[in-house]
């Protein structure tokens, strides 16, 4: 007989997500107006083509990038559509008022869509850490909560610690990763050996997720540079970026026939670690003055995501009991860590000159950097812990990574 959800979520979750919506309407209609000012400037305009690049990162991308699980597409892909649909608006109203409500100025623009729509990519890596293992109103609380969490790190990164908006956008990576580790590790049961079967991955579903993987790659340099007011430096960013990824998934084949016995590509890592220099290049992409730094940069990015997967990711999950689905913290933890320290060590180098700017520089970076390693992991076992309460009908570990367990089907699937 098919998976049927708890007859009390019938009943819950549709309630849930319309009054979510119904609240989101309501706030926009009373305290929102948009911003013509803005959007009718040459510069509101010229967003928009690197704004479809991040949202089809956002949308399609991660959505595809989480579809290997062979009985689990449907969820994958379609559970981040509303993932991200909800956390766009939720993140623009938690954006306007943390940094514009002492100004009055809760406004509409296309480029305050696009710096939510870049926070919300970190509900999309959290989401990979925990894919197949929580039922969707868990998944909407999740997104809840990281997405508030994530938009206060922003703003005690702005408004005290005194870093760029644009830097501390690029702590997204680092955040949702860790996030979503210790949200999995505090949900973590022992996974049925029924259920280990469904964890696995086909050809075809395979095939998906390398498309996800392409439509990252092709559009990260987008993301990198896409809010960076000066012209110079966005450019810098675009190269610095394309340059990275490219020595990345050098790094990731390279590293990938070293690593097997066989002398054979693994496709979890080449659909993983080929991202990982965009992610490493977030920090410092428009700052590196050399393009080969930045390739060294992305070299390293690549083999350390690829390490972790083959070597971390046996010792953690048995010694630690860390379950992450993904190994999102292989694609995206891990890098951005690696990108962040450089990004501090590269700004101590270049103000040499005058080292006590330089070195407060740095010092703050790092201060931002350990915030958002500490928030995300303190956020994410709170929120695992939160998860793990009666009232949200946690799945049975028997219903792991499939779909049947929310989807309707036109007959019982077995195998699909």
């Amino acid at each position: 007989m098919a998976s049927r959800y708890p007859s009390s979520l019938w009943i819950r979750l549709p309630l849930f997500m319309l009054f979510l919506e119904v609240a989101f309407i309501l706030i926009f209609s009373f305290l929102f107006s948009y911003d013509y000012y803005l959007e009718y400037l040459p510069k509101g305009h010229n967003i928009y083509p690197e704004f479809q690049d991040v949202n089809v990162m956002v949308i399609l991308g991660f959505a595809f990038l989480l579809a290997f699980l062979k009985r689990f597409g449907f969820s994958a892909t379609g559970f981040s559509l509303l993932l991200a649909a909800l956390s766009v608006q939720w993140t623009m109203i938690v954006n306007e008022f943390l940094f514009h409500f002492s100004d009055g100025n809760l406004k509409i623009s296309l480029q305050r869509i696009t710096e939510a729509v870049m926070s919300t990519a970190a509900v999309m890596i959290s989401t990979g850490a925990v894919l197949g293992k929580v039922n969707l109103i868990q998944l909407i609380w999740m997104a809840w909560v990281e997405a508030t969490l994530f938009a206060v790190n922003r703003w005690v990164a702005v408004s005290v610690l005194q870093i760029g908006s644009y830097t501390s956008l690029m702590h997204v990576h680092l955040f949702g990763a860790y996030f979503g580790v210790m949200v999995s590790w505090a949900l973590c049961r022992p996974l049925p050996d029924s259920r280990a079967e469904n964890e696995k991955s086909t050809p075809v579903s395979d095939t998906f997720t390398m498309l996800g993987t392409l439509f990252l790659w092709m559009f990260w340099p987008s993301f990198n540079a896409v809010l960076i007011a000066s012209t110079e430096k966005r450019l810098t960013a675009l190269i610095n970026t394309y340059l990275g990824m490219a020595a990345s998934a050098v790094a990731a084949f390279s590293i990938s026939v070293a690593t097997n016995r066989n002398g054979k590509l693994t496709m979890a890592h080449i659909r993983n670690a080929t991202l990982a220099g965009g992610v490493a290049l977030g920090f410092s992409a428009s700052t590196l003055r050399y393009p080969w730094i930045a390739m060294i940069v992305g070299l390293g990015a690549g083999a350390t995501s690829v390490l972790g997967f083959v070597f971390l990711k046996k010792c953690l999950e048995p010694a630690v009991r860390l379950h992450d689905t993904c190994g999102v913290q292989y694609t995206f933890g891990l890098p951005s860590l690696l990108g962040g320290i450089v990004h501090i060590v590269w700004i101590a180098i270049d103000s040499r000159e005058n080292l006590s700017v330089g070195g407060y520089s740095a010092l703050i970076e790092g201060g931002a950097l350990c915030l958002s390693m500490a928030l995300g992991l303190t956020g994410g076992l709170l929120t695992g812990f939160s998860l793990r309460l009666k009232l949200w009908k946690e799945p049975h570990a028997t219903n792991y990574f499939d779909d049947q367990a929310y989807w309707g089907f036109p007959h019982l699937a077995v195998g699909y």
